[in-house]
């Protein structure tokens, strides 16, 4: 193996060994020293790699957030509007019932960051950030292409999606055996878009929604 695949093995090891333990023992708990150790290395690498316990989950975030961005772009391909946030609520339904552990380690960072000022909060804005940038961009094609109102607000929309999206997140770590209700948020998000983007007096259907 080259340098370069060394470092690539090496970070990936210790990513999935710094997800686990988030995911088993929360951030505060799990440390370099451990992920370093029980990824198979020495004590110090984590430390060497990442500089401090904030770099780490740092990448951490970056690792999870870049997967999840290119699954958005991959299932909202070639849609607009309505249609783009549909596929995109119907892709964090499906991670919820596939129940990841690199998404759940990333929304558990995602939520420990909300009460820090170190790096880790700053990597979850600027993810946030680009996640509205893209909802508002597929509500501005909506509107371009006639599928949505000319009157619908792409920014405020985008920011009700968001924090209901994050809302419903919050219910699924907490009770994550509670699928039926996480199914039922999932579906009023969707009708809830639906109304706002769409004009229900024109041949839309209602049936579009859970189609």
């Amino acid at each position: 193996m080259t340098h370069a695949e060394r470092t690539d093995l090496s970070d990936t090891l210790m990513f999935e060994t710094a997800v686990k333990l988030i995911v088993e023992r929360g951030t505060e708990k799990t440390t370099l020293k451990d992920v370093g150790e029980m990824a198979g290395y020495s004590r110090g690498l984590a430390g060497y790699r990442f500089g401090s316990k904030s770099g780490l989950l740092s990448y951490v975030i970056k690792r999870v957030g870049d997967s999840w961005s290119q699954e958005l772009r991959q299932v909202t391909q070639g849609k607009t509007g309505f249609e783009a946030i549909a596929a995109s609520i119907d892709a964090h339904y499906r991670f919820c019932v596939d129940a990841p552990v690199t998404r759940r380690a990333f929304y558990l960072l995602w939520f420990d960051a909300a009460g820090t000022t170190s790096e880790v909060r700053e990597s979850m804005l600027k993810i946030h950030e680009r996640r509205q940038q893209d909802v508002e961009q597929w509500i501005k094609d909506g509107i371009n292409d006639g599928s949505v109102k000319a009157d619908v607000d792409p920014e405020a929309v985008a920011r009700l999606f968001l924090a209901t999206v994050i809302g419903i997140l919050y219910q699924w770590l907490m009770q994550p055996e509670a699928m039926d209700a996480v199914e039922q948020l999932h579906n009023n998000l969707k009708q809830t878009m639906y109304v706002l983007l769409r004009d229900t007096t024109s041949q839309h259907k209602l049936g579009e929604i859970n189609a």
